[in-house]
């Protein structure tokens, strides 16, 4: 009954703005108002699927006289959608010749057999393949190679005492936390951080490069990771044991079990590197061939169609029915998000928010953005990151003009603490997914994640007021 109050009261409040007898800002903001708070009602409520939400621009735009279907429609197709495109094709090859397992186990295997280095061995695995595919797939593949060392515990001589409960608490959190900061750490490794750099490509012209916010994402997901760890394994939950060599078995029987590499990871791994390295020397490249006009989006593009046309054995790496795993309605939000973000700046409702943020003389400008920075971080343990982001990156622009401060220096690190969820098993599918496992009880997760939510909010505020100026400038 709640979900169908809830799919009539979205539309009912949109057509609320559009027949209400009084004026709120303007007869066109009004209407844009009214369809925000109907996508923001179901995305909030997610009483249908976001992605289905995210189509209402596209859908009812014309329809309401906001704006002509060719107009929408663009936002739809934004180069920076292909850019993700590109990168999931890139992460189902990596996935597909299961080179992705291959990298993880070798990661894990250097990383030593004492327990702690065990969990830091996982996470540090989980992390890398996390800033190149999805952190739910990432998760699903560490999972299985997590139980096999604890079923050791559980199976050994004393049984599975307090200090073994402890290591398998800090070993599947560990995981989870690993997989949502290792996506910040690239532009392609979560959801968020493409909304962002397509709302500023759309919006404002500015192209995020993606080695600036490797320069930016790397090294705070670095620092997360050393506080996860010692968090986890010191602070919360300290297991004590002793080292048990055991788990390096298991690790080289998982070795043994993928063979020796294959050809079609091989080729997997030349297309990858290769895209990394154009990724990186785009701009150097561009500098020497001027017209070849290189951007993240083409490379990604051009790696994506290297997969589906490199051949192993007479047979492709990639056929088409494997994007059947694609997360194509993950693209359709970002459509979505872009839409909608189009229709605030068009009439003028970003300008308006600045407007009133510029008038406020109580509040410094270091307060009003760690005041964002935590609404976010708070707000996307309850719902969808993407979303959010979605609907938060107009307002937080129209916050930055306001305030005349550099509009990235506040979107980055607003962006960057939507993937900063650590306290509930809603929050993000690594954690729902580690929860699953039985290890994890939701007090458990919440004790740890909050103290992790207050150290990501902490040098989210440092890296807003020291690093961030001086990586990006869009002024």
């Amino acid at each position: 009954m709640k979900k169908k109050i809830i799919l009539f009261l979205g539309p009912a409040l949109c057509l609320l703005f559009f027949f209400a007898p009084f004026e709120l800002i303007s007869p066109e903001a009004d209407k844009v108002i009214g369809v925000a708070l109907w996508m923001i009602l179901w995305w909030i409520t997610e009483t249908v699927s976001i992605s289905i939400t995210a189509l209402i621009p596209l859908t009812f735009y014309p329809l309401l006289g906001i704006m002509p279907i060719k107009e929408v429609a663009v936002n739809y197709g934004h180069p920076i959608i292909f850019l993700f495109f590109g990168g999931f094709v890139l992460a189902l090859a990596l996935e597909k010749v299961n080179l992705h397992r291959r990298v993880a186990l070798g990661i894990i295997k250097l990383t030593g057999t004492s327990p702690n280095k065990i969990i830091l061995g996982f996470m540090l695995a989980t992390a890398f393949l996390s800033m190149w595919i999805s952190n739910t797939a990432t998760t699903v593949v560490m999972l299985p190679i997590a139980y096999s060392v604890i079923e050791l515990l559980i199976n050994d001589a004393d049984g599975f005492t307090k200090k073994d409960r402890n290591f398998a608490l800090s070993i599947m959190l560990g995981i989870a936390y690993a997989a949502n900061v290792g996506g910040i750490a690239t532009l392609i490794g979560t959801p968020p951080n493409i909304v962002l750099a397509g709302f500023m490509e759309s919006e404002y012209g500015y192209s995020i490069s993606f080695v600036k916010w490797m320069l930016i994402g790397i090294p705070f997901a670095i620092i997360m990771l050393f506080f996860i760890y010692y968090v986890l394994t010191k602070v919360m939950y300290p297991n004590k044991l002793a080292s048990f060599e055991a788990s390096k078995e298991i690790i080289d029987r998982e070795m043994e079990k993928l063979g020796k590499i294959s050809r079609s990871e091989i080729i997997v791994m030349v297309i990858f590197i290769t895209a990394i390295i154009f990724w990186i020397g785009k701009n150097y490249l561009n500098s020497l061939f001027p017209n070849l006009a290189l951007s993240d989006t083409t490379i990604s593009l051009v790696a994506a169609f290297a997969c589906f046309t490199a051949t192993h054995q007479h047979k492709n790496i990639l056929a088409w029915e494997d994007t059947q795993r694609l997360p194509w309605g993950i693209l359709l939000l970002f459509g979505g998000g872009l839409a909608l973000a189009s229709s605030l700046s068009n009439v003028g409702i970003i300008d308006l928010i600045g407007t009133a943020v510029s008038n406020n003389t109580t509040l410094s400008i270091l307060v009003i953005c760690s005041i964002l920075i935590a609404v976010m971080l708070f707000m996307t343990e309850l719902m969808s990151n993407v979303a959010l982001i979605a609907i938060f990156a107009p307002m937080v622009a129209g916050v930055a003009i306001g305030l005349k401060i550099d509009l990235l220096h506040i979107l980055i690190p607003v962006t960057m603490a939507s993937s900063c969820a650590f306290m509930l098993p809603m929050s993000t599918p690594p954690n729902a997914i580690v929860f699953a496992s039985g290890h994890v009880k939701v007090a458990q997760m919440a004790r740890a994640g909050f103290l992790l939510n207050i150290i990501s909010i902490a040098f989210l505020i440092l890296f807003f007021q020291f690093i961030i100026p001086l990586v990006f400038s869009f002024q």
